[in-house]
């Protein structure tokens, strides 16, 4: 499928009716075998006969602040079935798509959505319109893909009758995309950001800062682009993100509900910020640009005022471009950094970021700071820390890298990827309960689930998409779908039936055994 076409059934897949009562073909279709996910919380089965789409049907929404998702579900009926409908606010009637901003008995989440359907009419109900916009995503999995190009279609393009009841698990659903060691540009992290949406996901943290790169414009300090941006990975030509560039990526994950969280890797994992700015050094000697994958060699010199200024410049400038609650100040492997350094570094950096009213998010080892109740811990290798983190009443993030990390093996056989985690199976990287993995642990201080893709061994979206796929919707159902409801053995069919979707969009996918793959 060529990239323009491919990149626009992404964004598809996430942006006057006759006043008779029409006459409705009676489809039979089941609810109960369809491919969803993440899996919903509650689908009943209802006798009668499923909805049918035809050329005729229309788009209705109750409020203005509704269209731009019912337009989006128009665009993705036109490019499977070829139907130009109508979309218009108003109200329920017969045989219409009725999207209805409206409260939801009984569910207190603004994230959950309802969808209720009959022969007469598809309606899907939610507090916010985030919570319709994962109800188009379910009525996206329940359209059936082998409609296209197909010319007799009437009988095909059918919803089965039933209702779903839907909201997550986890407030915090994301992934992380590794820009720093390989530079992705504006157009793969937007289909990166796609992928997240297609699976109810609404977080993704860039890395943007490591030892072999600095990958975002800040104004006030322009080598940090200009000279640590200039290199990769096997010495690449990197690049970097503008502001403008930025913000871009912000906007578009904004109108897919996700949240950037930015991440400035500190003190430890700077070498490219040392490159550029010898002040930075307690030596005052400028470093050399690195290439490799080594880490923990690097850090700032703590015990110097100009650090914490160009650290208070960096927040300040990246705070006014991210509308979201969240700057990441990475924290991990500053093997180099004397223990009292670092939790004295760690404590100053939190009221830095506080100032610009952002809570600090940390990868496990910032615990060790002074920490505000405010400050979010993401739990990614050490099981004390994340119980430290939870005696501090912090909240903490779920990567643990023997489970989560989306760039580890496969099995010892795949050539991209590390192992150094171990090597993660499909069936792995779905078994596994965040709450029951460290004894402090529960669903109460966790504030969600992600899932990262450190880049060493990935150069392009192909490679990408080989060690995400299919790992990404079972991160998804991990953070979504209620613990007692998931099932590998059943699971694995429901992932099975994603090929199709895989196929169409051209996605580069790990064909893995333990999946029944159609062939």
């Amino acid at each position: 499928m060529p990239k323009i076409l491919r990149l626009s059934l992404l964004a598809i897949l996430t942006i006057s009716f006759n006043a008779c009562t029409p006459s409705l073909p009676e489809i039979e279709k089941n609810l109960a075998t369809e491919r969803l996910l993440p899996l919903p919380v509650e689908v009943q089965i209802a006798d009668g006969f499923a909805f049918p789409i035809n050329a005729n049907t229309p788009i209705y929404y109750s409020e203005e602040v509704v269209a731009p998702i019912a337009q989006k579900i128009a665009a993705l009926i036109a490019d499977l079935a070829g139907y130009d409908l109508t979309v218009a606010q108003g109200s329920m009637v017969p045989g219409a798509i009725f999207l209805n901003l409206d409260t939801l008995a009984a569910v207190d989440n603004d994230e959950a959505y309802q969808m209720k359907i009959s022969q007469t009419n598809l309606q899907i109900t939610a507090p916010q319109t985030v919570g319709l916009f994962y109800g188009m995503q379910t009525l996206q999995q329940l359209l059936p893909l082998e409609i296209k190009d197909q010319t007799a279609i009437d009988t095909l393009l059918a919803i089965g009758a039933g209702t779903i009841t839907d909201y997550p698990r986890f407030a915090y659903r994301g992934s992380m995309l590794d820009v720093a060691r390989h530079f992705f540009d504006v157009t793969t992290v937007k289909t990166y950001i796609d992928y997240l949406a297609m699976y109810k996901m609404n977080v993704l943290h860039l890395h943007l800062s490591d030892d072999q790169g600095w990958r975002i414009e800040i104004k006030s300090w322009p080598k940090l682009t200009e000279i640590g941006g200039q290199t990769q990975v096997g010495g690449g030509p990197g690049g970097f993100y503008t502001q403008a560039d930025y913000q871009e990526i912000v906007k578009y994950a904004a109108d897919r509900f996700i949240t950037i969280v930015p991440e400035i890797d500190m003190p430890g994992h700077t070498n490219a910020a040392l490159v550029a700015y010898p002040e930075l050094n307690c030596d005052n000697k400028a470093r050399e640009l690195y290439t490799g994958t080594h880490v923990g060699f690097s850090t700032f010199c703590t015990d110097k005022e100009v650090v914490y200024q160009f650290v208070d410049d960096v927040m300040k400038e990246l705070a006014a471009i991210t509308p979201g609650p969240y700057l990441h100040i990475g924290g991990d492997e500053s093997h180099v950094t004397a223990k009292p350094d670092y939790i004295k570094f760690i404590s100053r950096v939190q009221k830095i970021v506080n100032q610009y009213d952002k809570q600090l998010v940390g990868w496990d080892e910032v615990v060790l700071g002074d920490l505000e109740s405010n400050a979010i811990a993401q739990y990614w290798s050490s099981a004390k820390n994340a119980n430290t983190a939870a005696e501090k009443n912090l909240k903490v993030i779920m990567s643990p890298a023997k489970y989560a990390y989306l760039d580890m093996k496969y099995d010892t056989t795949t050539k991209l990827g590390l192992n150094w985690a171990g090597v993660i199976e499909v069936d792995k990287g779905y078994q596994w309960d965040p709450a029951a993995l460290e004894e402090q642990l529960n669903d109460a201080n966790i504030l969600g689930v992600e899932a990262p893709l450190w880049s060493e061994t990935v150069t392009n979206l192909e490679e990408i998409e080989y060690l995400v796929f299919p790992r990404l919707p079972g991160y998804a159902e991990v953070a979504w779908t209620p613990q007692s409801k998931r099932n590998w053995t059943e699971y694995r069919v429901r992932l099975a039936k994603q090929q199709g979707l895989f196929d169409q969009l051209g996605i580069n996918y790990y064909r893995s055994s333990k999946v029944p793959w159609e062939d």
